[in-house]
């Protein structure tokens, strides 16, 4: 199945979709030219072997802190992808928003409502041409793994998931109990816990992954301890 890289439908108040703005001159930096992407800043010794870089599909557990100075650059444009609304997904959603404004990168955010028109929801993030694409959690993990591998010239960062087979533009942060590859594995193996998710591990994960596809390390598995 290939996605149109158009609207499929128009946005109403009543939408599936919903398009959020925040960020400090948003309007200006989104309507202006992409960005560098170059990172601010390097990974430590630690993050991956430099003389055994890792595999497409590989997982790596890099040491802690080997991410905490990469930072992205002014005017880094980011679409959140956000479905749910249970504890786990409104943490992943918050630290998101979070380190956005720490970070001052400049936001928007796809709220899909309804779980059928998700790949609607993943066309609308990509056609707001963003240097990342985040998904929180695992309500989309199914349609990502459809949408995904058709756009390879867009970034996708999965946090608290992953996809069963990664294209090299798709990077996943996962830690234990929130490693979820959605209808891929079998439901009598759990691999999410509702109390997993705390904005603590959301913000270190958000971080590390972040970090690995700023510096050009993509199409991984990050796990973190």
């Amino acid at each position: 199945m290939r996605v149109r890289t158009r609207r499929l439908a128009a946005v109403s108040a009543a939408s599936a979709v919903a398009i959020l703005l925040s960020g400090c001159g948003t309007a200006d930096v989104w309507s202006g030219p992409r960005v560098d992407s170059a990172p601010v800043g390097t990974l430590a010794p630690g993050f991956t072997d430099a003389a055994a870089p890792p595999a497409p599909e590989a997982t790596i557990t890099p040491r802690a802190g080997t991410w905490d100075e990469v930072h992205p650059p002014q005017g880094y444009r980011v679409v959140l992808l956000a479905a749910g609304d249970d504890p786990a997904s409104a943490a992943l959603t918050a630290a998101v928003k979070d380190w956005a404004a720490d970070e001052g990168v400049s936001l928007k955010t796809v709220a899909v409502t309804e779980l059928d028109r998700s790949v609607d929801g993943i066309v609308e993030a990509m056609e707001l041409e963003p240097e990342l694409i985040i998904s929180t959690g695992a309500a989309l993990v199914d349609p990502l793994a459809v949408v995904t591998a058709n756009h390879l010239d867009r970034q996708f960062l999965l946090v608290g998931a992953q996809l069963p087979e990664p294209t090299a533009n798709v990077t996943a942060a996962i830690w234990e109990g929130a490693s979820s590859r959605g209808s891929e594995v079998d439901a009598a193996l759990p691999t999410d816990e509702s109390d997993a998710v705390t904005p603590e591990k959301a913000d270190t994960a958000l971080r590390a992954g972040v970090a690995s596809v700023l510096s050009g390390i993509t199409g991984i598995v990050v796990w973190l301890d």
